[in-house]
This record gives C-alpha cells, structure tokens and sequence, in this order.
C-alpha cells in the first residue's frame, strides 16, 4: 500500500464528509414523503454555484483524470480543445436550449422529445441514452478509476471497481439528485486542490524543484505536445498494441474547430441528461445561466489539472529522470508503457498528506460522476420507460423506489462489463469515439426540434434510427477517416434525410409540436453577458497563443 497513515487519515475523512453530507441533505422535513421532484430534480432549489459545481464534478471523472492525463501523455495539449471548447459550448447551451427546457418544465431529455415530437421518438432515445449511459460512461469511469485504485494501492481491478460503484451508491442511492449536487459541491474543491498539487509537483520533478522552470521546460523539451492543430503524420501516438498510429485520427486538425468537435460538444452540454439535469433543477433560468458560465470559467483551468501532469510525465519518461516512474508506467501483462497510468503514476511522487489529498480528489472526481451517471439513468428509465410502458399511474413513492432499484442494477452491469476496457491504452478516445455514435442523430434532432418548426416526428425517428448505423458502416467502409470527421459526415447525412422527409411529409406546414421562439426567450442578464465576453476572450487567446 503506497499511502502513508496520514495520507489514509485525509482520505477516510474525504470518505465520511461525503458519506455524512450526502445523507444529511436527503433527509425530509417530518411528515414529507419525497416525490419525483425532490428524487430526480433537487426539489428545483440549486443555486447558481450548486449547478456550476455539480456540472463539473459531474463532468469530470476518471475519463479526465486518467483518460485526458492519458492522452496529454501521448498526444499532448492538443487534447485540452476538448475542455476549452467546452467552455463555448455550455455559453450557447445557457442561451438558446435552457430557456426552452426550463419554459417547458421537463424533467428529462426524452420528455422534451416527446413534447416535440411523439412517444417513439422519446422511447427510441431513451433505449440508446441507457445503453449509452450503463455500457460506455458508467464502465469506463468504473475501469478507470479502478486503474487508479491499483496503480496507487495495489487493489485487485475486480475490487476497485466494486468499492467505487459501493462508495457512489452509499451516498446518492437515497437522496437522488439532491445528495449529488450538494455533495458535488464539496467534491469539486477537493478535485480543483487535489488536482492543482498533482500538476505543481510534477512540474516541480521536471524542473528540478521550481515549477514554473518546469512549465517552461516542457515547452522547451517536447514542443509538438503544445500544438492545438494536429497535422496528417505530425505525431505518433502509442495503439495499445506496442505499435503506433497517427494522432490526427484523434484529433483531425481545424475539424475540431469547425466540424464534428461542435456536435459532440453539444450533444454533452446540451442534449446529455446527466449534464443538463443539473441546470434544470435550478430555482431559476438566471440561476442556471450563471451556473453555466461559472462552469465555463472552471472549465478553462482544467487543462492545467488533467493534461499538463500527462505531458510532465511524458518528459519524465523520454528524459529517464526516474526509473522506478518508468517501471511504474508498464503495464503489468504486457510490459509496454500505458498512457492511461500517467496520473495514477504522478500520484506516487507527492508527498505525505498531499498524497491523501490528491487521491482524495481523483476518488471525487470518480464517485460524482458514477453518482451523476446512475441517476441520470434511474430518472429515464423511471420518467420515460417505466411510467410510460409499464405504470401510468404509478404514485410518487412508486416513482421513487423504481429510480433506486434502477441505478443499483445500473451500477451491477457496469461492474461486470467494466473490465473488459483493460486492453485499452487511452480509454478517454474510447468514450468519445463510441459516444460520437449516437451524438450525430441526438445533435440534428434537437437542433431541428428548437430552430426549425417544420421537422416532423418521422424525420426525427429516422435521425435517431440512422445514427448508429451509418456511423458503423462508415468506420467500416473508412477505417481512416477520424471519427470527428465521421461524425460531421453522419450529422450532413441526417440532416439532408430529415429536411427532405419533412417537407414531403408535412407539405411546407409547421409540425404542431413546433416551438415559438422569439427574442425575448433568449435574453440573458448583464451578469451573464459579461462572463460569457470573459470566457470567449480567454479562449481565443488561449488558441491563439498555442495553436
């Protein structure tokens, strides 16, 4: 075991605040049973800054950690467009798609479709969002977070991801969204301090003890890992297989500006049930606009956190500073150096307490998103399949107990799929690369729903229907082409097939779920506005200054 006693004591109080706090916000007043709403949306009472947190901790989890760690390790900064661009995203997410939700009171994704469209459309998207959610976001933060508890402590992977998914359970089972948030919000300083001491003392080994020589000794020493734009054969990166291949199939060069990189952004920010619930259980829209914006300034320093570790230990690697690092990056099976153990790697060199700290952090970043994943999962499954196919009628306590059992069965599945990801070398590329099959026909569907009021409920049933399967054909008929640039493909595709179905179908009328948009629904408060200039500003520079 490679925690010292002290760095277990910080640890295990991490473990009973969260625990403590997360019970002690799911209690009812006497006499109240907790309904659907306290269940599924924090009884509509978040503050701006619970949202904010809440998004980010949900956000943020051993996909970030390890997996971004992982790939700054192998293709470096280059990886951060996915965080900086979020920062953009989640601006046009809080003016032109919260206000619709919020005015409609929906509480889930599929409802909105439902509202738009009809109810197969809503079933359809609900079915692929719990495939989605159980076999590919909750096992892959499942297996990577497992991959921490072994690389640090030596835990079997079988009985690390039993203890996270035990852990996220304990707390959020009971309480629903009300414990996630609120404890998100104490996640997010241990995941924002834990992680800041990562990155300072692996800059620190870099430079020889001064962290800011260490900043500027990796540009200095691997100048490729701080360009934004990748080029066709501009770096090889590790497959997993002892080989190597081109990392522009990650990273397509100014695609991720101005293609596929946008659909995937918005299909997370602005269409992702465990993302968007958050800003729906808001006392207010301007609560959840502000929410959003101080979730894009947190967004904007997360590079700093999970991507400058991953290139630091790249330095450490290639320069040989520490052997028993090197050793420590193998993967014990094939002896090959793996990205993803980057961090868990890092974690090694802090020091006692800091120690604690910073797997305090990790573990965070871990259950708050498992938490967030599970009931996200429970709340469509309850909301759209089970009160709709099964008990119309079902009571609120019903409802409630339903959603439990869900996420339970949700966390058992995860777990025994989970460790079929350990062949992976970047397991973060995995989650975007299959996410991105579904994010096409989730993206045009809801674009066409808000913004133009003739898409008909059979268009969006052939975008949800089509999504996968062109994306499967593609990958096969061109295994080459990047899968952000195969995601722009298949979103032109649906969306020439919806328009045409729409016009022959509904003759030029409006479909009569359409929605009435007008100018007063998108404005926002001078507060908003004013974030919002920050947060562009600070990110053109930032693409300015590497790209």
């Amino acid at each position: 075991m490679l925690l010292e006693p002290l760095d277990l004591a910080v640890f295990i109080g991490y473990c009973l605040l969260i625990v403590g706090m997360g019970l002690f916000v799911s209690r009812e007043k006497k006499g109240h049973i907790k309904d659907s709403s306290d269940y599924f949306l924090a009884s509509k009472a978040l503050p701006w800054w619970a949202v904010g947190a809440s998004l980010i901790a949900s956000n943020i989890s051993a996909e970030q950690f390890i997996g971004m760690s992982g790939s700054g390790f192998a293709l470096g900064l280059a990886i951060s467009t996915y965080e900086w661009m979020a920062a953009i995203t989640l601006l046009v997410v809080a003016i032109f798609f919260l206000p619709v939700y919020i005015k409609k009171g929906i509480y889930t994704m599929p409802g909105f479709l439902a509202d738009r469209y009809d109810s197969r459309v809503r079933t359809t998207m609900a079915v692929f969002w719990l495939l989605l959610y159980v076999f590919v976001n909750l096992t892959s933060v499942l297996y990577l977070g497992a991959l921490s508890l072994n690389t640090i402590m030596g835990i079997p992977l079988g009985y690390g991801i039993a203890g996270l998914a035990a852990f996220a359970m304990l707390y959020s089972i009971y309480g629903g969204l009300k414990a996630v948030a609120w404890t998100d919000v104490i996640q997010v300083v241990f995941l924002i301090a834990g992680g800041l001491a990562t990155t300072y003392i692996a800059l620190q080994m870099v430079g020889s003890g001064d962290a800011w020589e260490g900043l500027g000794l990796l540009r200095r020493e691997v100048p490729g890992h701080f360009s934004m734009i990748l080029s066709k054969g501009e770096m090889m990166i590790p497959d997993g297989s002892g080989g190597t291949r081109d990392a522009y199939l990650d990273l397509p060069g100014i695609s991720v500006l101005v293609g596929g990189m946008w659909i995937t952004n918005l299909s997370y920010w602005g269409f992702n049930q465990y993302i968007t619930q958050r800003a729906l259980a808001a006392k207010s829209l301007d609560e959840a606009q502000k929410g959003m914006i101080f979730a894009g300034f947190l967004k904007l320093l997360m590079p700093l956190i999970v991507v400058i570790p991953g290139i630091a230990a790249y330095v450490i690697v290639t320069n040989g500073i520490d052997t028993s690092f090197i050793d420590s990056m193998k993967d014990p099976v094939t002896g090959l150096i793996k990205s993803d153990r980057a961090y868990p790697t890092l974690l090694h060199l802090l020091p006692v307490g800091l120690k604690g700290l910073a797997f305090a952090a990790l573990t965070a970043a871990i259950v708050s998103s498992l938490a967030s994943m599970a009931n996200s999962t429970s709340t469509i499954f309850t909301m759209d399949i089970f009160n709709k196919h099964f008990d119309k009628n079902a009571s609120q306590t019903k409802q409630v107990r339903v959603g439990r059992i869900t996420a339970v069965l949700a966390f058992v599945i995860a777990s025994v799929v989970a460790p079929a990801l350990g062949q992976l070398d970047q397991a973060f590329q995995f989650i975007q690369e299959y996410t991105g099959f579904i994010s096409p026909g989730v993206f045009a569907i809801f674009f066409f729903g808000v913004f133009w009021k003739k898409t008909t409920s059979n268009a969006a049933l052939t975008g949800a229907a089509l999504s996968i399967p062109l994306s499967v054909v593609l990958k096969i008929i061109f295994p080459a082409l990047p899968f952000i640039d195969r995601m722009g493909v298949v979103f032109l595709i649906l969306a020439a097939l919806m328009i045409i179905i729409s016009l022959v179908e509904g003759k030029g009328k409006d479909h009569p779920n359409s929605i009435e948009i007008n100018k007063e629904l998108f404005s926002t408060s001078t507060t908003f506005k004013i974030g919002a200039i920050l947060i562009t500003g600070i990110t053109a520079a930032l693409y300015i200054v590497f790209w």
